[in-house]
């Protein structure tokens, strides 16, 4: 039997499939978590790879890795990337919270990476809700920036 993974599962030493969120459910619905996703990435102006790491580059935005430390090290990191665990995220970059980063502002720009772009839509969506107004993800998260070539580091 094929087991289907959720997305961004602790990586387990094999790849791992799951079925896109947007599918429908096992009674033909649309998923709930499906519509959640949807209605978060129709706030949020996506990014390519390319897109991402040009802001990288530029100086404009920070790349935030979001994955869990065993996936990490299993697939390797995007260079330039810091590292703030899901389970934290939003502590770390609301500015007014006593666990934020120095860096932590509402006009700053965050761009999440994930494993393939689904929980980092969740994510920065959550972010623009405490006020991070600029925060978005990348589309096909950490898979499609090692796809396009960008630069790495670990892993």
């Amino acid at each position: 039997m094929t087991r289907t993974a959720r997305p961004d599962a602790p990586y387990r030493g094999s790849v791992t499939t799951h079925t896109p969120p947007h599918e429908p459910g096992h009674d033909g619905r649309p998923s709930r978590i499906g519509l959640v996703l949807s209605a978060a990435r129709s706030r949020l102006d996506r990014l390519t790879p390319e897109e991402a790491y040009a802001e990288l580059a530029a100086g404009d935005a920070v790349l935030v890795d979001i994955r869990p430390a065993a996936q990490r090290a299993a697939e390797g990191e995007a260079a330039g990337a810091i590292v703030v665990e899901r389970n934290v995220l939003e502590w770390r970059f609301d500015p007014t919270d006593g666990a934020a980063l120095p860096i932590a502002s509402d006009d700053l720009r965050v761009i999440v990476l994930c494993q393939e772009g689904y929980t980092s839509s969740l994510a920065a969506a959550s972010l623009r809700d405490i006020g991070v107004l600029h925060a978005t993800d990348v589309d096909g998260g950490f898979a499609a920036w090692r796809a396009a070539g960008l630069p790495l580091s670990g892993g």
